[in-house]
């Protein structure tokens, strides 16, 4: 009789990579009222009234300040929001994204 040989199946996993994550950056001008950063910080970012001072001071001080990290569906759409809200406004207030390294 002849023998029977079976192998078992192996199931190949998929490898699921984690989303490449992009920084909002808060860009310095000298025509926006600190005041205002803060809140639209606070507003858009949900950072503390004492997370949102330093942001500022940072951007301020340096001329930019990384606020935060996302996936770039997020940073693009909350960097688009908080440029808006300055626009609205009439301030040039500016955000932008950079993918993380």
């Amino acid at each position: 009789m002849p023998e029977i040989v079976t192998k078992p199946r192996t199931k190949a996993k998929p490898k699921i990579e984690r989303p490449k994550l992009y920084k909002v950056i808060l860009l310095n001008d000298d025509f926006t009222p600190r005041e205002f950063v803060v809140t639209v910080l606070k507003g858009e970012f949900k950072l503390s009234e004492d997370q949102a001072r330093r942001v500022m001071i940072t951007a301020h001080q340096r001329g930019v300040c990384v606020v935060a990290v996302f996936t770039r569906d997020v940073a693009e759409t909350k960097a688009t929001r908080a440029t808006d809200a300055g626009k609205a406004k009439g301030y040039p207030l500016m955000f932008t994204t950079e993918p993380e390294e």
